[in-house]
């Protein structure tokens, strides 16, 4: 009897001990094949996020870039890893744009929201900018929380938008000139023109100033066709810019201004690092942007008075200005100083007349160069225009 219950007890041993080995050795066989896909998936998130045609990379908290693939290094302009990873983003960011990387920790790490985009601005080594459209999610890897971020370069829309915008606007300046403005100087034309053909045969004293009116009428309704014709050409022309020696360039510039300014009693100064300042612009356009902010300071700064143009390198940008001590802009117009037809156009303080475009297409031009225009102005006590390039 003992025998037996010692055989059926060894029996029942041993089919535990069988029992437990087949779920070792499925436990075993299980966790192999987990094994197995986890590095099957990490292979093929690898492959993924490598052969992207998107900017893919991974951040720590501290924005530090921890992984870049091949897009994102070739998006900033350079040619290994090395040189990208390990970095934080901010250092890749343009100056303005710094706050837009602050709110993504923010939002990931601090409130745990799992998604963030938005839109941005990022320098490349060789100095460009480029503007990019940044998704990230946040996840764990390790006990830690990091960010997947892909970068999509949105540079050609924004240029296609911009261009478009560009053309549109220059269409509705079309109607708005042709609606409005040339209809002032074809009327003074035509109502003048009537008055000589009536004294013909017996001429006024008064006849060369209606001729001078004539000519005046003439060169109002030129240079308002001349503006918009300017618009367009912004519009259908690509830009090609070089390296520019700005130093050089602004003395070219104020050549033609200097007889102007001697001539209305004005002191016109041009202040230069004594560093060269590059930019890359098209001299041709941009010679245009100097034109019309001396035109601006020369007609409406009073004889006596004085101009400044002053160049300066700030943390690898350029910046140009030109302040005056004339006679300054209303607060409430400062507002509309760049719009189209502004209704802060006026006469020069000796008549100069304006189209109410000259500092609208500077503003089209500063953008067509990646720059930035804005403006400080006391009344009585002059106004000072700056460009950031």
């Amino acid at each position: 009897m003992s025998s037996s219950l010692t055989s059926r007890s060894l029996n029942a041993e041993n089919q535990s001990l069988r029992a437990q080995l087949h779920q070792l050795q499925a436990d075993r066989a299980a966790a192999a094949e987990r094994a197995s896909a986890y590095v099957q998936s990490q292979v093929r998130f690898r492959t993924l996020f490598e052969n992207s045609p998107l900017g893919q990379k991974i951040i720590n908290p501290d924005l530090t870039i921890r992984q870049a693939n091949a897009a994102l290094v070739a998006m900033l302009g350079y040619t290994h890893r090395a040189e990208v990873e390990g970095r934080r983003i901010l250092d890749f960011t343009h100056p303005h744009y710094r706050a837009d990387w602050h709110d993504l920790q923010e939002h990931l790490w601090k409130h745990h929201i799992p998604c963030f985009s938005f839109d941005t601005c990022l320098v490349r080594t060789d100095g460009t900018s480029f503007w990019c459209q940044v998704y990230s999610i946040l996840f764990c890897d390790g006990g830690q929380e990091l960010g997947y971020t892909t970068l999509i370069d949105t540079t050609e829309h924004r240029e296609l938008e911009a261009s478009l915008k560009r053309l549109y606007d220059a269409q509705e300046t079309i109607l708005h000139l042709v609606a409005h403005d040339l209809k002032t100087p074809i009327t003074h034309i035509q109502m003048l023109t009537g008055l000589l053909r009536r004294d013909a045969d017996n001429p006024k004293p008064e006849t060369p100033k209606l001729l001078a009116l004539i000519e005046q009428a003439c060169a109002e309704a030129n240079a308002l066709v001349k503006d918009v014709l300017y618009l367009g050409e912004l519009d259908a022309t690509q830009l090609k810019k070089e390296p520019t020696n700005l130093n050089a360039f602004l003395e070219a510039q104020l050549t033609v201004h200097r007889l102007t300014a001697h001539t209305k009693g004005l002191d016109l100064v041009l202040e230069l690092p004594p560093q060269v300042v590059t930019a890359n612009l098209n001299p041709n356009k941009f010679s245009r942007v100097v034109a019309n902010l001396l035109s601006n300071a020369l007609k409406f700064t009073p004889s006596g008075g004085r101009v400044v143009v002053r160049l300066e390198a700030r943390a690898g940008r350029a910046r140009l200005t030109v302040q005056d001590t004339g006679v300054g802009i209303a607060p409430a117009l400062q507002a509309h100083i760049f719009d189209k037809f502004s209704a802060a156009a006026r006469a020069g303080l000796h008549g100069e007349a304006t189209t109410g475009l000259g500092l609208f297409i500077t503003q089209q031009i500063v953008w067509l160069h990646g720059g930035t225009i804005g403006l400080t102005s006391r009344e009585n006590e002059g106004t000072t225009f700056f460009i950031d390039l």
